[in-house]
């Protein structure tokens, strides 16, 4: 097991490349620093992930650990995360390309400063779900593993669907073109949604067979991933 100031240390050294190559990506595509939209959401997250980062570096240093293993060991999953990644990086591109070039403008209208910032609040409204999920159950790693002393978690967020990081996640990846003033983008975000339906299914499967108690788990929780819906 890592130390807490080894743990801390590549924590924040993730979310500073993190943050580094977001804003790369954004503002040169952009080919400016003016987009306020960007540094707002940028402010947005690092503000929210630092304290993440504090919060379990006190409360739960090994649900951290757990986070920064993020090779997946199964085929399936290596070829979601190069498309969850590829497509993450292609939609902020060309959010940026759209500051730059307005498109947005020029086809669809300027998106309401009011609009930019309700959906600034939604992807915060995303990431606090996620806060909750991870403090609710301290084996929600990023990677799909089953680990000998994990347990069906069927409190919290897990009461309402069975995949709840999962629905923060659609949420906060959704608001953020339109957080990003960026309309045209939003078809290229919603193509996250399917993929994250495919790790999903793959995720089931592996607990099915090898968490004890999770399929009585699927019978009293039988929403996926929207509640009353899936």
């Amino acid at each position: 097991m890592n130390t807490l100031s080894d743990i801390a240390l590549r924590s924040i050294r993730r979310l500073a490349i993190t943050v580094i190559v977001l804003g790369a990506i954004l503002f040169l595509s952009a080919g400016s620093m003016r987009f306020w939209e960007a540094w707002f959401l940028l402010s947005l997250q690092a503000g929210f992930w630092t304290f993440f980062l504090i919060e379990f570096l006190r409360r739960d240093p090994q649900l951290l650990e757990r986070r920064l293993k993020g090779k997946e060991t199964e085929p399936e999953q290596k070829w979601f995360q190069r498309l969850w990644s590829g497509l993450t990086i292609v939609g902020l591109a060309l959010v940026g390309l759209d500051f730059r070039f307005g498109w947005t403008r020029r086809t669809l209208g300027p998106i309401p400063v009011a609009l930019v910032l309700t959906a600034q609040v939604f992807v915060v409204m995303g990431y606090w779900f996620i806060y909750w999920v991870m403090r609710t159950n301290a084996f929600a790693g990023s990677t799909i593993r089953v680990e000998a002393e994990q347990t069906v978690i069927d409190r919290g967020p897990y009461a309402l669907v069975r995949h709840p990081m999962y629905l923060g996640l659609i949420v906060t990846m959704l608001a953020v073109p339109v957080a990003l003033g960026s309309y045209v983008t939003v078809p290229l975000f919603v193509l996250l949604v399917p993929t994250l339906i495919f790790r999903l299914v793959h995720e089931e499967r592996t607990l099915r067979q090898h968490l004890r108690g999770y399929a009585q788990y699927c019978v009293r929780t039988p929403y996926r991933l929207v509640p009353w819906i899936w």
